[in-house]
């Protein structure tokens, strides 16, 4: 499969994965409202999928790997309404500086690493780790909200900015 294609069917897996959490919600019977968010994000490196580590001896393989090396990190989020609905991904290119083990290993002690996709939060101590970045901060920590907001607006959902 080529790269163009596995890029389609990851932002397709994002969308699809980012409608559902939507809609989970909006068909709940005890809630209220009209318009639901849901949302995802995922690490890419080499290719690969870097989700959540299942313990500390894979967050420390996703460290070694992003380190010294850019990786791409994509978003997806979807706005519905109990009847439609727009989905979208945006993508941010982040490079992350040389690593050592030692700093890996306080980083995972730490705890933070556990429950985030590339084994990092950038909203968090994994900042230190970041170079720099080429995109949307905020979709990073697993929301665009530049996009977002220009999306509700488009919805004519007021807001409050």
């Amino acid at each position: 499969m080529s790269r163009s294609c596995r890029g389609k069917a990851r932002k397709s897996m994002l969308l699809r994965l980012s409608r559902a959490k939507a809609a989970e919600v909006a068909g709940r019977k005890d809630v209220e409202g009209r318009w639901f968010i849901g949302s995802d994000t995922i690490v890419l490196c080499d290719g690969q999928i870097l989700g959540k580590p299942v313990d500390e001896q894979h967050a420390a393989a996703m460290l070694h790997q992003l380190s010294g090396r850019e990786h791409q990190v994509l978003s997806g989020y979807a706005i519905l309404d109990r009847t439609t609905g727009h989905a979208e991904a945006v993508a941010t290119r982040v490079r992350f500086r040389q690593l050592t083990a030692e700093e890996i290993a306080r980083y995972i002690a730490t705890g933070e690493p556990a429950d985030k996709a590339g084994a990092y939060a950038i909203q968090g101590l994994g900042v230190c780790f970041v170079a720099g970045i080429e995109g949307s901060y905020t979709n990073v920590v697993g929301l665009p909200l530049c996009r977002l907001t220009l999306a509700l607006k488009e919805f004519g959902i007021p807001l409050s900015i």
